[in-house]
């Protein structure tokens, strides 16, 4: 099977990357709307008996980018593709992964069915919000960490001295966990309490952080205003005003911009899973990372070596 790569609107900048990392073009496809709004796609070359891959974070507008890339999948199927492969850097609907009150949906669910539903032989995306979502899937997930990236660029910029790993809630324990073996670092934990879905607060810190560097590891940042909190809470514990945050989806909506702008944070990292715009933040690049799980699930390799 030969491999094809087609991306909708969401990034085509990180798919055309990834298709140049990986030396095959990336393939022709029509994406635009009919006056009403309705998502109308066309792949402009056969994919008969081909191995495809569909680049498309479900980012911001999320609907409009989900619906494309569940177009794209079913013209592929209805082409005759040999095999479909989502590549969602991004997984939108991953913060929706269960009822946290009565009478709510399970939204993340909801998307796992429809993408199995258009033909979708298996999903490759960049830490999911929550790693539960695998299981929602009966297809096989291939479930990538940007962890590696972070270290590495930690290491190079030397922020690794004196540094200690901080994870902004449980949920983002392991990959903070992760990172700080990685690293040879301690690791700490804030305690945040949600009240809400766009309201939390930090309780206390758990660890010892005072007189080291906060290197701050999370997955999403909307608002920021998690990470503001944080940063208040870790500077009433000693440590130093010199942080550094990171995160792998810049979501960044309100008043993000200002929440970062916090004067004891010296850096602040993204990956390119989401199309960023505003500029002051240091961007690495997930190409490589998924060009890499693309060639290893074509050529029928183990993925867990890139995790």
């Amino acid at each position: 099977m030969e491999i094809k790569l087609f991306t909708g609107s969401a990034h085509p900048d990180l798919a055309r990357r990834v298709a140049e990392a990986l030396g095959v073009p990336l393939g022709k496809a029509v994406v635009d709307r009919f006056p009403d709004g309705e998502v109308r796609v066309r792949l402009l070359e056969s994919v008969r008996g081909d191995d495809v891959y569909l680049i498309q974070p479900t980012s911001p507008p999320v609907n409009d980018h989900l619906m494309e890339l569940l177009l794209l999948a079913d013209a592929a199927r209805r082409s005759s593709a040999g095999r479909i492969n989502a590549v969602i850097p991004y997984f939108g609907y991953a913060r929706q992964d269960k009822q946290t009150q009565g009478r709510e949906p399970v939204s993340a669910k909801l998307v796992a069915n429809l993408l199995e539903t258009v033909g979708v032989h298996r999903v490759i995306a960049i830490d999911l919000h929550a790693p539960q979502i695998q299981g929602f899937f009966d297809i096989p997930v291939d479930h990538l960490s940007a962890v590696r990236l972070f270290a590495r660029y930690l290491q190079e910029k030397g922020y690794t001295e004196n540094g200690v790993v901080v994870s902004p809630d449980a949920g983002r324990a392991e990959e903070a966990r992760r990172l700080s073996e990685r690293l040879g670092l301690p690791f700490a934990m804030l305690a945040k309490r949600r009240h809400g879905p766009k309201e939390t607060s930090v309780t206390y810190v758990i660890g010892e952080v005072a007189g080291k560097r906060p290197l701050i590891i999370d997955d999403i940042v909307s608002t920021g205003g998690t990470i503001r909190r944080g940063v208040e809470a870790l500077l009433l514990a000693g440590a130093l005003p010199e942080m550094v945050v990171m995160a792998t989806h810049p979501v960044l909506v309100g008043e993000a911009r200002e929440n970062l702008s916090h004067p004891a944070i010296r850096e602040v990292i993204f990956t390119d899973t989401i199309p960023l715009r505003d500029g002051g933040y240091t961007v690495l690049s997930t190409a490589e990372l998924l060009a890499q799980a693309i060639r290893h699930v074509h050529t029928n390799q183990s993925v867990s070596a890139l995790i």
